[in-house]
């Protein structure tokens, strides 16, 4: 299996990807993809990276896992592929987007459009089993993300972090916030959100308050 990575982004973190961790990572998924259906498709793991150059990046939202119901995952965090039914959290996504900035709720749930314009939609596990959420936690893919994060929060400038949840909050922790903007929240998740933690939190007026004073193309969420 392929490990093939944009070339922007290999140049940031080929050492990381050579450490010993990171091969046993390569031996695990290969093995579960060879043995189980797992999600995304293999060329998707890294569309993340592929859509969003690193010299690109302009926002980063960080989720956990990817979807592990069958077409959902496309290498996007939060996002499914045209055609697939929205799943809870992105449903609330869209309803905030509508509340904050007075826009439609999309016919498509699939995010290629946000990654196009500068954001990171990265999940801390880029693989998972099907039907088995967090089945590929703990093989090393958060050691990677982590390094990802500190990456772009010691060589960029002016980047902005959306933080929903406790776990995107505790991934996040160590970004240096005199050089970046962290906004953070609850989850968009119905548990959440049902607790008031997750509507009003206006994170996409406010993140493209932040692109604008940094002169910075806004996003058109």
């Amino acid at each position: 299996m392929v490990f093939k990575l944009d070339p922007t982004w290999h140049v940031e973190l080929e050492k990381e990807m050579e450490q010993p961790y990171f091969n046993t990572l390569k031996d695990f998924v290969t093995q579960e993809y060879t043995t189980r259906r797992c999600f995304p498709r293999p060329d998707e793991i890294f569309a993340a990276f592929d859509y969003c150059a690193f010299q690109a990046v302009k926002v980063v939202i960080i989720g956990q896992d990817p979807y592990h119901g069958l077409g959902q995952a496309n290498g996007l965090c939060f996002s499914v592929s045209d055609g697939v039914t929205f799943p809870p959290s992105l449903i609330n996504i869209f309803k905030e987007i509508q509340n904050d900035l007075g826009l439609p709720i999309p016919i498509s749930g699939n995010l290629e459009r946000w990654a196009k314009q500068g954001i990171l939609l990265l999940n801390a596990t880029l693989t998972v089993r099907e039907g088995e959420a967090g089945s590929h936690q703990n093989q090393g893919w958060e050691q990677f993300t982590d390094a990802v994060i500190q990456t772009l929060s010691n060589k960029k400038e002016h980047v902005v972090f959306l933080l929903w949840g406790g776990f995107a909050k505790k991934k996040g922790s160590k970004i240096d916030r005199s050089k970046h903007t962290v906004l953070e929240t609850g989850h968009p998740s119905p548990l959440s959100a049902n607790r008031g933690l997750w509507f009003g939190n206006h994170h996409f007026s406010q993140a493209n308050t932040c692109l604008k004073k940094q002169g910075l193309s806004e996003i058109e969420w």
